[in-house]
């Protein structure tokens, strides 16, 4: 499935219209079928750049437009866990099923339709420690989200700011990777440091069955500056050679915008929020991000 996923990408920006179509048929079809779930890891090796606020709305827009998510909340310090109300609580969360290797008892629901979610329950941090020890630990979580192949059609692991086995297991998870970046020169130069050296890190867990998978990074809290515009245009360039191509950085950027922290404290997805300021509305960009990350998903724009 997922490989049908990438040849889509491939295939809309390099072949015909009809091949493209056809392939898109496919995609469509096995999505609404969901022969298979697909996993997006949100990660940076630094903290404080906005990977849950992200995951929150990008599980939200995508469970407004009609599909089922599960946000997981890898994070010891459970910011996500938080982020929605919950209208059903799970006895268990992240540490359960990771040590459990189930999947049962631990998702609670939020308010939010289509939107479930696996709370951190960590605080002590003893998690990664038990993935460290663990033979299997880093390759445990991809294999217990094999069990919500027919249940979820997207699964979106929010992680910590600090590499690390819990990190690492949450990495290995993905079918891909997302990383937010502030157009600030030093979070673009730790971006290209810390992710070329995690992507090289983990190059042989693909020996486990388990392959990193590519990583799109987006700019993100874009201010409309001189400057934040060429810091993201000098990432797009510095990015690509030390990663050998396994990393893509977004031509739709995240603007520093207040409707983002208003959203945030009302508890909804940015997408649901109204601001009379901004000439391109939150819903909009959220719209051109989804579909760009996640092209050829049918009828997403008219759900939403």
């Amino acid at each position: 499935m997922y490989a049908i996923f990438l040849t889509c990408r491939v295939v809309r920006n390099n072949c015909s219209d009809i091949q493209s179509d056809q392939i898109s048929t496919i995609l469509i079809k096995l999505i609404k079928m969901r022969y298979t779930v697909i996993k997006i890891t949100i990660i940076s090796t630094k903290g404080g750049v906005g990977k849950t606020t992200l995951t929150a709305n990008l599980g939200g827009i995508l469970a407004d437009a009609g599909y089922k998510v599960l946000l997981i909340d890898a994070d010891p310090q459970p910011t996500l866990s938080s982020y929605y109300p919950l209208q059903e609580a799970a006895a268990h969360g992240i540490t359960h099923l990771i040590t459990e290797a189930t999947t049962e008892n631990v998702i609670s629901r939020t308010v939010i339709g289509n939107l479930d979610i696996v709370i951190s329950d960590d605080s002590n941090g003893t998690l990664r420690d038990w993935i460290r020890d663990a033979v299997d630990g880093r390759v445990r979580l991809k294999y217990v989200l094999d069990q919500l192949q027919s249940k979820y059609d997207f699964v979106l692991i929010d992680t910590q700011g600090a590499t690390g086995p819990l990190q690492d297991a949450a990495a290995c998870a993905g079918d891909f990777m997302l990383s937010p970046i502030p157009p600030e020169i030093l979070s673009a130069k730790e971006f290209v440091r810390g992710t070329v050296s995690m992507i090289q890190r983990l190059q042989p867990m693909a020996l486990m069955n388990a392959p990193i998978g590519h990583l799109f990074g987006v700019i993100y809290k874009m201010d409309h500056t001189k400057d934040a515009k060429l810091i993201a245009a000098e990432l797009r360039k510095q990015s690509f050679m030390p990663a050998k191509g396994s990393i893509s950085i977004m031509n739709t950027v995240i603007p520093n915008s207040v409707v983002f922290r208003d959203a945030a404290t009302q508890r909804i997805p940015v997408h649901r929020a109204k601001s009379a300021t901004n000439a391109i509305s939150a819903k909009d960009t959220m719209i051109a991000f989804t579909k760009e990350l996640i092209p050829n998903l049918p009828d997403f724009e008219s759900e939403v």
